[in-house]
């Protein structure tokens, strides 16, 4: 199987996710982000990620992966149950969250911006719906701050270091994803308890965190 992604989308690391946590072999494939012309040959429109399965048919949808790898490969793992708090806690944190990371992607030296054609593709295109990159970054130390205080506020959720409602389910994968994200961001202050999370779950997941490249 090989699994289509960009290193910085969260939705390909919830996708990488499944298979570190069932260890199940996957190739992964960064395309460059200017790239359209594969992924629409694949299943019709730009996006990712992308699983080819064995049979060489395409699955796009993060979640459609996940769930697919989880039922078909071994006994499923994500059989915890959901916690609305976290998921309010996520949409939360997105409207502080996406504004920091945005222009840090930008800028930072993942595989699918290799070529300037590749970054320029993403940078105008992003700036286009989301506003100026400069001005999202002249706003960072605002929404740290306010990253900061949703931190203490997901701590108390977190039951498990390594499972966020004791038991992995879906959850672990769309918390771990937003944390491994914010990982690109400097001066963030962790708790103990939310990085303790964090770090557990990359290891369980086999998903690098960004902290060597935080800005």
């Amino acid at each position: 199987m090989k699994l289509y992604i960009y290193e910085h989308c969260p939705f390909c690391v919830k996708a990488r996710s499944i298979f570190g946590l069932k260890n199940v072999p996957v190739g992964l494939e960064v395309l460059l982000n200017n790239n359209e012309a594969t992924p629409i040959s694949m299943v019709g429109q730009k996006m990712v990620p992308i699983l080819q399965m064995e049979d060489g048919s395409y699955m796009p949808e993060s979640m459609d992966i996940v769930h697919y790898i989880d039922q078909q490969y071994g006994r499923p793992l994500l059989t915890g149950t959901h916690n609305p708090a976290i998921a309010e806690w996520l949409a939360m944190n997105h409207v502080s969250a996406y504004p920091l990371v945005l222009p840090r992607n930008a800028n930072a030296p993942f595989e699918e911006f290799a070529t300037p054609a590749a970054r320029a593709y993403f940078s105008i295109k992003k700036q286009t719906v989301n506003g100026s990159f400069e001005q999202h970054l002249a706003h960072s130390p605002t929404l740290i701050n306010q990253v900061n205080q949703q931190f203490r506020e997901l701590e108390p959720l977190i039951e498990q270091t390594h499972a966020c409602n004791g038991e992995l389910s879906d959850d672990d994968i769309h918390l771990f994803s937003r944390l491994r994200t914010l990982t690109l961001v400097a001066g963030l202050d962790w708790p103990t308890r939310v990085a303790d999370y964090r770090d557990n779950l990359a290891q369980l997941t086999q998903v690098n965190l960004l902290t060597r490249m935080a800005q």
